[in-house]
């Protein structure tokens, strides 16, 4: 248990300074956990930069070895959910946060935070999926049962180009809804068409007024931004509208009124990744089943483990599109 795994981690060096590279360490070093797992494949959320480079008070315990999310084969396990040569993928429960993560040959992760590869998912498509896509699935597992339904109109998904948003755009049309794809980033119109989307909007196109309630457009929207365009996405709900709330992009507040949620009946619902095994189980079965992405390869860029601070730096400076694969 003393061998030394080659790690990518994060270190506090007093007054606001986060330094990260990276190391070898021995398994016995790592953060406590249950279960063992060689990596095979790790990702680069836009948490994970936010914590390697020191832009978001993301970590919780230094020194932490970074990545929110791992793929790989169980060696041990004291859990016995688990047995050696079970292809896995960990995220949530503080994994990469407050506890040692998946930028490392190996990860000793709490068993919470495993789920065991469901029939028919290759470790390679699991962590493309990943939390991003986990945490879409789930958006559209909540939106749909609060309501949502292809019928009732047109879905919004802005951010577009960013790891759950994409996933989102790929399972929402794939589902038969009409999605519109929202980004600043005018080059990719053909990806998030090719992923399904049916129109794409350049972020600013629509004015957003102060008004309490604004033209009705969108019967659901997945919002990965937060702040001054949420708000205007609660004004701009159709009737019993569902939006799911995913990230904080543009800011963590909220302002807005509640006359769209008294007068239209607005529904704004809160996706959060940490779950119950139980609920995160479910959430991968769908994964491998109805909500099975379609355009998985297109999503995904593979990166060798070296080029990880690359990766970071392209998804901190808003240069990434879709999911930054590392390959460990």
């Amino acid at each position: 248990m003393a061998q030394d795994n080659r790690c990518y981690r994060i270190h506090d060096d007093g007054g606001g300074r986060v330094r990260a590279g990276f190391e070898s360490i021995s398994l016995d070093a790592l953060h406590p956990g249950e279960v063992v797992i060689r990596t095979r494949y790790a990702s680069v959320n836009y948490k994970d930069a936010l914590a390697a480079t020191g832009r978001g008070p993301i970590i919780r315990r230094f020194p932490c070895i970074g990545g929110i999310d791992a793929a790989g084969v169980v060696e041990s396990s004291e859990d016995s959910r688990f047995s050696p040569g079970d292809e896995v993928v960990a995220h949530g429960h503080a994994l990469g946060v407050s506890h040692d993560g998946g930028w490392c040959e190996r990860v000793r992760a709490p068993a919470m935070c495993v789920t065991r590869l469901p029939a028919g998912l290759s470790l390679l498509e699991a962590i493309t999926i990943g939390v991003a896509g986990y945490t879409a699935a789930l958006a559209v597992d909540l939106m749909e049962a609060f309501g949502l339904a292809p019928a009732q109109g047109e879905v919004l998904v802005n951010g577009a180009t960013g790891g759950v948003s994409s996933i989102a755009i790929d399972l929402l049309a794939q589902r038969g809804y009409e999605v519109v794809a929202v980004t600043s980033k005018a080059a990719e119109a053909e990806y998030l068409r090719s992923l399904g989307a049916a129109r794409v909007l350049a972020a600013g196109d629509s004015k957003m007024g102060t008004r309490p309630l604004e033209n009705a457009q969108w019967a659901g929207a997945v919002d990965s931004l937060g702040g001054q365009p949420l708000a205007w996405l609660t004004r701009t709900m159709k009737r019993d509208g569902v939006i799911a709330s995913i990230g904080n992009a543009a800011s963590v507040e909220l302002r807005t009124t509640v006359m769209p949620f008294i007068l239209r009946g607005v529904r704004l619902v809160g996706v959060n990744s940490d779950n119950p095994p139980e609920t995160t189980a479910r959430i991968w079965s769908r994964l491998a089943g109805d909500l099975r992405p379609r355009h998985v390869q297109s999503i995904a860029r593979v990166l060798p483990f070296d080029r990880l601070p690359e990766a970071i730096e392209r998804v901190i400076d808003g240069r990434s599109r879709g999911r930054a694969v590392i390959e460990i």
